[in-house]
């Protein structure tokens, strides 16, 4: 059996835009991997078994789907072992789903085709096909659309998850959104990433990117000022929450914010993966 890891993600800016024809949002997103990891194996079986922290995982509906594509039954075992929280923006689910699928696919008699592979990832879940390959990416569509960015990734990340926080289902979250602010100005913020990104040299720039939209929706934890205040040069809401992120120059700063986020928060202290 074959193991991989599942890095987690943040989003280091998401910009929220008008609801489409098909019901999703239209959205433009900086994606990048950390090196939180839940580990993923994929064997040949009889027959499609899921174990791990919770069979009814994506892996599951992705194993389905990879069979359904290449017109065969789905006979493997995949196994999962993880460490990313569940529901926080980190897109773990997502990262697991991916890994399983690359896994399973070169088991296949007929491999699918590398396009075919990511049209399977997105009908799974929109942060599905930025998990196929390595890179920081810009994510547009409802996700779907990847363009590759060369970021500079000399940076910590602590990662802090409230005690007792509340996931708020990804479409309440929307909803939220669409009733308070909506996509008023969405083209001025695209804008405006554009630039920051054309001018992202060192990660300090990072701080000119727009801050997520949807972190007030998502009910911004005061930890997010916590970690401006600790010394972070950026600090936000990862996807819809509730994790949130802060990013630092200097190793011994971000431990040092992260035990004094621990009485209130569960903390990691973790490096940009491509």
């Amino acid at each position: 059996m074959k193991r991989i890891p599942a890095a987690a993600k943040i989003n280091l800016a998401l910009l929220v835009g008008p609801t489409r024809a098909d019901g999703l949002h239209e959205i433009v997103t900086v994606m990048q991997r950390v090196d939180l990891c839940d580990s993923v194996e994929v064997e040949p079986a009889e027959a499609l078994s899921v174990e791990g922290y919770r069979e009814d995982t994506l892996v599951r509906t992705a194993l389905v789907a990879l069979a359904d594509a290449a017109g065969v039954e789905p006979r493997w075992r995949a196994a999962i072992r993880k460490r990313i929280p569940l529901a926080a923006g980190l897109g773990g689910g997502s990262a697991d789903a991916a890994a399983a699928l690359v896994l399973a696919n070169p088991l296949l008699d007929d491999p699918l085709k590398p396009e075919r592979l990511a049209e399977v990832a997105a009908g799974i879940g929109a942060d599905v096909p930025f998990f196929l390959e390595p890179g920081t990416k810009l994510a547009e569509g409802a996700g779907e659309r990847l363009t590759s960015l060369e970021l500079p990734q000399d940076f910590w990340v602590v990662l802090a998850l409230q005690r007792r926080a509340r996931k708020t289902a990804t479409a309440d979250v929307y909803a939220r959104f669409d009733e308070s602010r909506g996509a008023d100005g969405f083209d001025e913020r695209r804008a405006a990433l554009s630039d920051a990104l054309a001018s992202a040299l060192r990660p300090r720039d990072f701080a000119a990117f727009p801050p997520n939209d949807l972190a007030e929706a998502a009910g911004r934890p005061r930890i997010v000022d916590e970690l401006l205040e600790r010394g972070a040069f950026r600090a936000d809401v990862s996807g819809a929450g509730p994790a949130v992120y802060g990013l630092f120059h200097h190793l011994p700063d971000a431990r040092q914010a992260a035990r004094r986020l621990r009485l209130n928060a569960r903390t990691w202290v973790v490096a940009p993966v491509w």
